[in-house]
Formats: C-alpha cells, sequence, structure tokens
C-alpha cells in the first residue's frame, strides 16, 4: 500500500484518497494550529471551503488536506500558524 510521511511518520492511503481523508482515516484528527491562539485544526468542511485544514506538502504550506490528493512518498507535515518562518 503506498504511503506518505506525515511528520515523519509514514501513513498508507488508498488510490484516489485526499490528505485529509488518509490523516483521518489513520486516526489522525488535527493538523494545524490556529495562527493567534494556536488551537487544533483537522477537516471541517471537507470542501475545500474553510480553510481549516491546511497543511504543509512537500515544503509548500497552505495546502488544504481535503483537496491535495494523497502521493508516494510526499512530505505532509504539521502547519503551525501561516506556515511560513517569519510571521
Amino acid at each position: 500500500m503506498p504511503s506518505f510521511a506525515f511528520d515523519g511518520s509514514p501513513v498508507p492511503f488508498r488510490d484516489g484518497q485526499t490528505v485529509g481523508a488518509a490523516l483521518v482515516a489513520h486516526g489522525t484528527v488535527s493538523w494545524r494550529t490556529t495562527r493567534l491562539e494556536g488551537r487544533p485544526r483537522g477537516l471541517f468542511c471537507g470542501i475545500g471551503i474553510c480553510f481549516d485544514c491546511l497543511v504543509t506538502v512537500d515544503g509548500v504550506p497552505n495546502q488544504r488536506a481535503c483537496l491535495v490528493r494523497a502521493r508516494d512518498s510526499s512530505a505532509v507535515t504539521t502547519q503551525e500558524g501561516t506556515g511560513y518562518a517569519a510571521e
């Protein structure tokens, strides 16, 4: 089964699954914190409208996990705040 790395740990996924769907299926429900208060966030709307599920994929921040297709060997990381080092 293909997998991507999430914060360094492998997450298996099925062909056609999004990063968000794979994370939830793997038992991970939160992978971002809010910019000001550091509150945990994950899937909310699931259709790309709310931006609660933002992750960094292969070094590119602000990717909506509910829309990005999971790819074998991708590196997905938790997003802190805006996803940029200098905020």
